[in-house]
């Protein structure tokens, strides 16, 4: 009789070969991802390394603001590609640029410059897990979400005893499931 390719033995070298494999990309994810549930705080793909405080001939009225006066700003200050330039609810103009950002208050035409550079490491990172459009990244990134439900699955059938899935396991993934729930039942 034939081994059943399903056996204990094959799940455990198909879980550990896997978790070798990936153990890379599974820490990048996994650091890139609390990196971007905190993006607004830590801004994992940029940080300021040159902040000017300016004064621009910017003023009131909002419609006195234009795309020649932005370009002339920007070409005063040696700021290059320009993305979108928009003016707030309270007078604030704020014009993006690739790798900067200008933020001034129309009322005195004060404002400031910000010049970003990449963040070390977690600039890398964020650039692995978001979808970049690279699409041989996309196959590779969706074999590796496949990899990791195979880790998953796997992983609940390694153990036997009571300390298997069918002894105690499901209720750890029960209760692990649970959360996730609520989240999305009251926030969704």
């Amino acid at each position: 009789m034939s081994e059943s390719p399903f056996n204990n033995r094959n799940l455990r070298s198909l879980h550990r070969d896997l978790g070798y494999f990936y153990v890379g990309l599974i820490i990048a994810f996994a650091i890139s991802g609390i990196a971007q549930n905190h993006r607004k705080q830590w801004k994992p793909e940029k940080y300021v390394y040159e902040f000017k405080k300016v004064e621009t001939t910017f003023h009131l009225p909002k419609e006195s603001v234009t795309k020649d006066s932005v370009e002339a700003f920007s070409k005063q200050y040696a700021l290059t590609d320009m993305r979108q330039f928009d003016i707030r609810k309270d007078s604030t103009l704020v014009i993006s640029y690739k790798d900067a950002e200008a933020t001034i208050k129309l009322a005195s035409g004060k404002g400031e410059v910000n010049i970003y550079k990449k963040r070390p490491v977690f600039a890398q990172l964020t650039f692995l897990h978001k979808n970049n459009g690279n699409l041989w990244w996309i196959w590779y990134s969706d074999i590796f979400s496949i990899g990791l439900i195979i880790i998953a699955v796997t992983g609940m059938f390694l153990m036997k005893g009571k300390n298997s899935f069918k002894g105690r396991g499901w209720k750890f993934a029960l209760a692990g499931l649970i959360v996730p729930i609520i989240v999305l039942i009251l926030l969704f």
